[in-house]
């Protein structure tokens, strides 16, 4: 029996929606903002929502028995203009989950033991202190990893920084981000940050590859968009379904998957080769223009078409509708763009073209966000570590701005071939068993773990697998540090706790200090509180406390101009000081410094291309279980073709199960939506349903999990992002998962 053989943990003691024109009716309507802040009689209490990465800043209304009543959003916030999405609306549901994790939990028992124990925080922050001095001093407190997401990622960051750790990475990091900040930084010296500065209510064009705006519900995005509609904005959507957006676009491109950087190319050759691109832009601010002329002279539109399956004719119209916007258009970088392995380079094709259009820096294109700086809370340097996770990644990925969760897991394998091992894990936030694709590799690492703690607020997967179970309440029932992102203006915003914390849980803060006081680092948590710090830091820019906690959200003035002035010198943060059309940076590490084509493999005979993606009312796995979203939806559906429904003999609400190119099939069925919204070469499976532990009742066995299916996962050249586009799948009408009955 294997020592983590995943847990069902026991209490042991005692689809998406249609954007209007006018607005998401649905998302942001009567259903969830009709009601007026001064319309509640009870207190309010600032704070940031947690339930998606926007961070949107609202306030939390109790009625006069101190019981959440409502939240909204705050009106000075640009996140969310004072809206909230429904996720946003919902997020009480978190608070009052009877699912959420109660007590801390030990592992007992010999090594296959699979029973868990509820203690005292004493015992358990005591245990898992003495767990990691035993591992430092034996393996080096390098070998202690952080894998984290969200607000409380900051608290176990600075923990592990203070005892001497900087072997940490983020899923969201490979799956996501990584690819995209790392294509922005090599062309234009800089990345694109959260929110991203796209400036859509200012724009005439705005395009989307594969971005489901309307079903992400990035909420200021969103918003943006649905101004846009009323103002004439063409959009132009490309992707293998008919998304929410595409359906209120001007052209939909339904391209053949795994072909994007085809049309990307095309593009470049329309805008160069008839001279549609900004010419004085690109003279004065962009570096490496001939190379790229004669890089993209035979990647034709009429060659596009043989790969993408979209005619030339459509291709030319869309690089003419971006031309005739210019510069008041902008091509989204997208978010999740960890797809097949040229990731980074697809993502610089992107940004080459909205330097060709001369959209970096202009009004309708991107804007110049800005952040307020917060002063840190003294303390003494951290530790240096005698190795990083930059040891463990930047030999293979040079193009790794930090840690990448699939290398941690790499380096925790029993054959780990690299220098420096990695021997226990925090997992904070975060749920890696459907994150993390490969799921037999990282249980494989898992069992070769000296320590696994989880940190979370719902007995996600990953909670079956610890050694030590330390319950975070929810981000209604705590402080967290001060939310200062990029946006147009500087702002910073406010969470502060509304209710008690339920049962015996703790804020995320208070879990890192209290280990890190048992670790003997007094000195880097010289405060008691986490109020202490948030007053200083505020006192330090002309605020305090108190006075957030009245108002939420504060503004600042902007030292820097929104946009580029006409002909204004400007130098940009690469090797040259201009937009790399050409990449140096690139070259100098030995990767493409332009975009290529490459094919990727397609769907074998009988397989069809699995595509995964988003709901708007449900972040990933993360919601499906709270009670208040889970009524908007509860399962996910198979969105199939009526090719492919014919050729299957399949029907509306069939149950099915899916199986992949690597024999893996899904443990739950999924039921049957036949569209003509998506290609005959694939099939569309929202993420974040399927959930196998019987402890989130609300969600358990419900819908089908595409995590168990992407088994097979193409590695980004430049860093190293996870990219899980390339998963086929056939769908079974009986259940492969049937015990048979011996006579």
């Amino acid at each position: 029996m294997k020592r983590r053989d995943f847990i069902k943990i026991t209490s042991l003691s005692a689809g998406g929606i249609i954007i209007g024109g006018s607005m998401l009716k649905w998302a942001y309507g009567e259903t969830t903002q009709n009601s007026k802040p001064n319309s509640f009689k009870g207190e309010r209490f600032p704070t940031i929502c947690e339930v998606c990465f926007w961070k949107c800043a609202g306030w939390v209304y109790k009625d006069e028995n101190g019981n959440i009543q409502k939240i909204i959003g705050n009106n000075d916030d640009p996140h969310s203009n004072g809206r909230l999405c429904p996720r946003g609306t919902g997020g009480v549901g978190m608070y009052n989950d009877t699912d959420r994790l109660k007590r801390p939990m030990i592992r007992v028992g010999d090594a296959g033991s699979q029973e868990f124990k509820e203690v005292s925080w004493e015992e358990a922050l005591d245990y898992v202190a003495q767990k990691m001095k035993t591992i430092g001093e034996k393996h080096g407190y390098e070998s202690i990893a952080l894998l984290d997401h969200g607000t409380t990622a900051n608290h176990f960051e600075h923990l592990f920084s203070s005892f001497g750790s900087e072997t940490s990475g983020e899923p969201a990091i490979a799956q996501c981000l990584g690819a995209r900040e790392a294509a922005f930084i090599a062309t234009y010296g800089s990345g694109i940050g959260s929110p991203e500065p796209v400036d859509i209510r200012n724009a005439k064009c705005v395009v989307f590859l594969g971005s489901h705006i309307g079903e992400n519900m990035h909420n200021g995005v969103v918003q943006d968009v649905s101004y846009g509609i009323d103002h004439d904005l063409s959009i132009i959507t490309v992707d293998p379904r008919f998304s929410t957006v595409a359906s209120k676009s001007k052209f939909w491109l339904p391209i053949k998957p795994s072909t994007d950087m085809a049309l990307l190319l095309a593009w470049m050759n329309v805008l160069i080769t008839e001279e549609l691109y900004d010419k004085d832009y690109v003279e004065q601010y962009t570096f490496g223009f001939e190379q790229l002329k004669a890089h993209v002279a035979n990647y034709t539109p009429e060659w596009a078409a043989t790969k993408t399956d979209l005619s030339s004719d459509l291709i030319r119209k869309t690089a003419y509708e971006m031309a005739e916007a210019s510069p008041a258009v902008a091509i989204h970088p997208g978010r999740h763009v960890a797809w097949y392995g040229d990731d980074t380079q697809r993502v610089r094709a992107i940004a080459i073209i909205n330097a060709l259009l001369g959209s970096w820096g202009r009004k309708g294109g991107f804007y110049f966000a800005e952040k307020k700086s917060l002063p840190k809370f003294p303390m003494p340097h951290y530790p240096e570590p005698k190795w990083t996770w930059k040891d463990i990644t930047l030999e293979k990925y040079k193009g790794a701005f930090t840690g990448v969760t699939n290398i941690i897991v790499d380096a925790s394998l029993p054959d780990a071939t690299t220098k420096h091992k990695v021997k226990a894990w925090f997992v904070v936030a975060t749920n890696i068993i459907q994150s993390i694709p490969d799921l037999k590799k990282t249980e494989k690492a898992i069992q070769n773990l000296d320590l696994l703690v989880v940190v979370d607020t719902m007995p996600m997967e990953i909670t079956g697998y610890a050694d030590v179970i330390l319950p975070e309440c929810t981000y209604l029932e705590r402080y967290d540090y001060l939310r200062a992102s990029r946006h147009k203006i500087p702002t910073i915003a406010l969470r502060m706790p509304a209710v008690e914390p339920k049962y015996d849980t703790k804020p995320g803060w208070w879990i890192a200090r209290e280990i890190g006081l048992r670790l003997g680092l007094e000195k880097y948590f010289p405060w008691e509180n986490l109020e202490e710090v948030l007053d200083w830091q505020l006192k330090q820019i002309g605020s305090s406390l108190d006075e957030m906690k009245k108002i939420g959200v504060k503004s600042f003035e902007k030292e820097e101009p929104l946009y580029l002035a006409k002909g204004e010198d400007y130098e940009f943060g690469t090797s040259s000081g201009k937009i790399e059309l050409y990449s140096t940076d690139l070259e100098a590490m030995g990767y493409d410094p332009m975009p290529k084509y490459k094919d990727h493999p397609q769907p074998p005979a009988g397989y069809l291309r699995l595509i995964y993606g988003r709901v708007p009312m449900h972040t990933f796995g993360r919601t499906t279980n709270n009670p208040n979203l889970n009524d908007l939806m509860s399962e996910n559906h198979l969105w199939v073709s009526p090719k492919i429904a014919k050729i299957n003999g399949l029907k509306n609400n069939q149950e099915v199960w899916l199986k992949n190119q690597d024999e893996i099939t899904t443990t739950n069925s999924v039921k049957v939506r036949i569209t003509e919204r998506i290609r005959h070469d694939s099939v569309y499976l929202p993420h974040g349903f399927g959930h196998t532990s019987d402890k989130l009742s609300t969600t358990f066995g419900k819908g089908a999990a595409d995590s168990q299916l992407t088994t097979s996962v193409v590695l980004d050249e430049v860093t190293g992002g996870t990219g899980m586009r390339g998963n086929f799948v056939t769908i079974l009408v009986d259940n492969p998962n049937k015990e048979e009955v011996v006579s």
